[in-house]
């Protein structure tokens, strides 16, 4: 365990945890919602410092990634829990922990260790991730601080509900970020994710103003999130709120965990809602989880020019020339491009 940072004392024994925009209440012996932070005789505590559930080496395009260091590794890890309850959660099996549960599963592993393994792997960048990054904020903070030190990039992964004071926290650490944009309705947050809209959009803008390059992704839901005005909103606040350069991926769903009545999303409604984006003004609008298609490439927004070519997270060519089109000279938006 490790005292947890962004908390206050009050009344008889209780905390307030201003770690995420729930901003839980916490009283002695109880936990914040992501199940992880518990507070212990009026001081709060992380339980997953140091605790490792998951650590895999990774292209940086399954983040997903497409303008941050194109074709490198990162070193992903992750720790149990989470603060949302989304229906839909490809890894619920680590993030919805029991809430009683400790210790909390997870395998030791220093910031110093995961630092090391990632330069022996040959990685440029550590990924905080499959889970919640937020909740365990401690142990990504001292790894990323350690990670800098060795010229080593730090990664969210993140459904955007940090609050503004720890992200300002951490930073001058942070290097790029995928948020989660889960949907554009306040009543798909209610009733899928159990959260707000209005503090995730909060949060991206947050992100953007503090200069971590920000790419933005929504799994497409039938009959819940890909209504063409639902589509056509989103859309419309990135150009509007977050830039024009912004990269959108727009992934295929698939029946998982409380939400397996549904069908898979259509290749074509992942075309629409691409062309959405682009008919917007995205300059970058991505199709995922669907390897094969058209939008996986990066085209460049100028002339049209296949600049990246991907397959699934495969990074087949880059056809880019210091950071320009070949063609046209025009700027491709991004970190890392030759």
């Amino acid at each position: 365990m490790k005292e947890a940072s962004f908390y206050s004392k009050v009344g008889e024994g209780g905390v307030d945890c201003a770690l995420c925009r729930f901003r839980c209440r916490i009283r002695d012996g109880g936990r914040g919602i992501c199940g992880v932070r518990e507070n212990r005789g009026g001081v709060l505590y992380s339980l997953v410092y140091g605790k490792a559930v998951a650590e895999h080496i990774d292209p940086i395009e399954k983040k997903p990634l497409f303008h941050f260091l194109p074709g490198s590794r990162t070193y992903s890890i992750a720790t149990v829990g989470c603060n949302f309850r989304c229906l839909h959660c490809q890894n619920y099996s680590i993030s919805q922990v029991t809430q009683n549960t400790f210790p909390v599963a997870g395998n030791d592993l220093s910031p110093e260790q995961i630092v090391s393994r990632a330069l022996a792997a040959g990685c440029r960048s550590i990924s905080y991730t499959y889970t919640e990054p937020t909740i365990f904020f401690e142990y990504a903070y001292d790894t990323s601080v350690l990670a800098h030190r060795h010229g080593l990039k730090n990664v969210f992964v993140t459904n955007g509900y940090i609050t503004p004071e720890a992200l300002a926290h951490i930073a001058p650490y942070l290097d790029a970020a995928n948020i989660d944009l889960k949907g554009f309705s306040d009543r798909f947050y209610r009733e899928v994710v159990h959260a707000m809209l209005d503090e995730v959009l909060a949060s991206i803008l947050e992100y953007k103003r503090l200069g971590i390059w920000v790419e933005l992704t929504t799994l497409i839901i039938p009959n819940l999130n890909d209504s063409d005005d639902e589509l056509k909103s989103l859309a419309n606040f990135i150009v509007d709120k977050v830039g024009a350069e912004t990269p959108w991926h727009v992934t295929q769903f698939y029946p998982t965990y409380r939400l397996t009545d549904l069908p898979r999303t259509p290749s074509e409604t992942l075309q629409k809602a691409r062309q959405s984006g682009l008919d917007a003004g995205l300059r970058y609008v991505y199709e995922g989880n669907v390897p094969g298609l058209r939008g996986e490439n990066t085209f460049c927004a100028a002339c049209g020019e296949l600049l990246v070519s991907r397959f699934g997270f495969l990074v087949e060519s880059i056809n880019v020339e210091n950071s320009r089109c070949p063609r046209c000279l025009a700027v491709l938006d991004g970190i890392g491009f030759p």
